[in-house]
């Protein structure tokens, strides 16, 4: 009789168990996913789909004056954006960084904006190599030409930091303002949806 009980009590627990553990997974996950979606701000061209992984959408900030090699800028905060090919042909996109003209007038802080001569950029495509570059030297503000093949996602990382042998005070209260924008072909900007 005893072991009856026993029996019937483990099995009683094994099923109080298995429910909190199947609650505690499906709370993680919406609340996971929740988040994420909370991150991520999606934009579109007209064959592109394209999406920042970031709550900063497509918005770069550079916020204090550091000057840091190259090895431990290719180490800082990256913001990361998706893009996926949506046709089924090969299309030309290009990544644009420029100054954020809004965000600068309602800051009031041109006088206090770190110079392009004083700030290094580097992108990297999926696996591949990261390419660094010093910003004011970017034509047009162009920092990636590339092909996407039909239906391909790719997914890029950029990180920006303030170059090395820069001549501004270490901690100076200083910042850039810029945005990211993902251009099809030669016209179509990706907008909000």
């Amino acid at each position: 009789m005893y072991w009856k009980l026993q029996k019937k009590e483990f099995i009683k627990n094994a099923i109080y168990t298995f429910f909190i553990l199947l609650i505690a997974v499906i709370s993680t996950y919406y609340i996971y996913y929740h988040f994420q979606d909370d991150r991520n701000i999606d934009f579109n061209s007209e064959s592109l789909d394209v999406t920042y992984r970031e709550s900063t959408g497509d918005k770069l900030l550079l916020k204090k004056v550091t000057p840091v090699t190259d090895s431990v800028g290719l180490s800082s905060k990256a913001y990361l954006i998706s893009i996926k090919n949506n046709l089924t042909e090969k299309v030309n996109y290009k990544i644009q960084i420029k100054r954020d003209l809004k965000e600068i007038a309602e800051d009031g802080c041109d006088d206090s904006l770190i110079s392009e001569d004083d700030i290094r950029i580097s992108v990297k495509v999926n696996k591949k190599a990261s390419k660094i570059y010093d910003l004011v030297e970017l034509e047009k503000g162009i920092l990636l030409d590339d092909v996407i093949d039909a239906l391909e996602t790719k997914n890029i990382s950029i990180r920006i930091w303030v170059k090395q042998d820069s001549l501004l005070p270490i901690g100076a209260n200083m910042h850039y303002h810029g945005i990211m924008q993902v251009i099809e072909g030669d016209t179509s900007i990706a907008i909000v949806e």
